[in-house]
C-alpha cells in the first residue's frame, strides 16, 4: 500500500514544527516496508513544496522545493492508495484536505467541510447544542462589539487552537486584554460563560466495522482552564507537546461514573456533526458530574503521543492496529 504523508503548513513555522513532532512519531512508530510504501509530501509556509525521503533535518534540506503546481501534478503521477493528513493548522485541515479530494487520493479522516465546521467553536456548538449535547452558553463578537455575559467569562478565538489567545476573565478590568489577545489571533472572538471546575477530560470515538465504539477518556490536570502553555511550549528545535506529560494527562477507568455520560455526549456530537472515520471531543465537568461540550479536535495523527492513538492503546487496540484499521476504511470508500 503507498501511503502519503501530508506535513507541514504554510501558514507558519510554528504549524511546521507541530506538524513534524507528529508526523515523525506516526512513520517511527508504523514503519512496515512488507506492508507500506511511504510517501512524504512538505508543505512549506511560502506555499513550495517538496518530497523529502524522510524527516530529520538532513532528510528535509535535501529535499528541493518546488512550486505548488508542479508539486500536484507530481501528486498526481505518484499513484498514492491513501493519505495521512498530518497538518494542524486551519488551512491545513480544509483547503489541502480539498486538494486531496480534487486529487482523487482518498484520506484518512474527517472530511474538509466537517472539519471547518468544528474549526469554529461556535458553530459546532449550535450543531451539537440542537442534538442535546449541553453546551456552555456564549456570543460571538466583532471588534469594538462589547460581551453581554456576566462574569466569570472565558474569551477564546472563535477559530483558533491549543488554547492560544484563550483567557479566562473574572473582573471587568481584564476583559479588554483578553478581547485584545483574542482578536490578535481571530477575526472573531467567542465568549461564553465559565462552567465550574469539576474535571475536564477528552472523548475519543472510532468507526470500527460498521460501528461507532467510545475509547477510555482521558484526564487533565485543571486549576482553572487550559491555556496554551499547558499544551504545547516552542522549542528551538520546534514544539514540545507538554500535555502528554504524566502529571498533566491520565487515563480513566471506564468504571468511573463519570465515563458513561461523556460517552453517551460524545457519540452525539459524533453522529451530528457529521464525522468520519475518528473524532475527540473536549468536555468539561461541572461539580454536579454534567458533562458540557466546549469543542472538537477531529484529527489523529497516529503518533504514539497523539491522544486517540493513547485512547485506543489503553482499550487495547495497538497502534500499529488502529493505523492499518483506519487506512483500510480510507481505501474501502475508493
Amino acid at each position: 500500500m503507498r501511503v502519503l504523508h501530508l506535513v507541514g503548513s504554510p501558514t507558519s513555522d510554528f504549524f511546521v514544527g507541530l506538524s513534524l513532532v507528529y508526523a515523525r512519531g506516526c512513520l517511527a512508530a508504523t514503519a512496515d516496508p512488507t506492508r507500506y510504501d511511504v510517501v512524504i509530501a512538505l508543505v512549506q509556509p511560502d506555499g513550495r513544496w517538496s518530497f523529502p525521503a524522510e524527516l530529520s533535518p538532513a532528510g528535509i534540506a535535501a529535499a528541493e522545493p518546488v512550486e505548488q503546481g508542479a508539486a500536484l501534478s507530481h501528486l498526481a503521477d505518484l499513484q498514492v492508495d491513501v493519505a495521512v493528513p498530518q497538518l494542524f493548522c486551519l488551512p491545513g485541515m480544509t483547503t489541502y484536505r480539498s486538494l486531496l479530494d480534487l486529487l482523487g487520493i482518498h484520506f484518512v479522516g474527517n472530511p474538509p467541510d466537517v472539519m471547518a465546521l468544528t474549526a469554529h467553536k461556535a458553530r459546532a456548538k449550535a450543531v451539537v447544542s440542537a442534538a442535546g449535547v449541553a453546551v456552555p452558553e456564549g456570543e460571538v463578537l466583532q471588534p469594538g462589539q462589547p460581551p453581554t455575559l456576566a462574569l466569570p467569562v472565558v474569551v477564546k478565538p472563535v477559530d483558533g487552537d491549543n488554547s492560544v489567545g484563550t483567557s479566562l476573565v473574572r473582573s471587568a478590568g481584564e476583559l479588554a486584554g483578553a478581547l485584545g489577545d483574542a482578536f490578535l489571533h481571530s477575526d472573531e472572538v467567542l465568549v461564553e460563560r465559565y462552567v465550574e471546575l469539576g474535571r475536564e477530560v477528552r472523548c475519543g470515538v472510532l468507526e470500527r466495522a460498521g460501528e461507532l465504539v467510545c475509547l477510555p477518556l482521558e484526564e487533565y490536570a485543571v486549576s482553572s482552564i487550559r491555556g496554551a502553555a499547558d499544551k504545547l511550549q516552542p522549542t528551538d528545535g520546534g514544539v514540545e507537546l507538554v500535555a502528554k506529560q504524566a502529571s498533566r494527562a491520565w487515563i480513566v477507568d471506564d468504571a468511573d461514573p463519570v465515563t458513561g455520560v461523556v460517552w453517551d455526549a460524545a457519540l452525539s456530537c459524533h453522529r451530528a456533526l457529521g464525522c468520519r472515520d475518528h473524532s475527540l471531543f473536549d468536555f468539561r465537568i461541572d461539580p454536579g458530574g454534567r458533562p458540557w461540550f466546549l469543542e472538537a479536535g477531529l484529527y489523529c495523527s497516529f503518533s504514539p503521543s497523539s491522544v486517540v492513538a493513547t485512547m485506543a492503546a489503553a482499550a487495547g487496540l495497538p497502534l500499529a492496529d488502529l493505523y492499518a484499521e483506519q487506512l483500510a476504511r480510507a481505501v474501502s470508500r475508493g
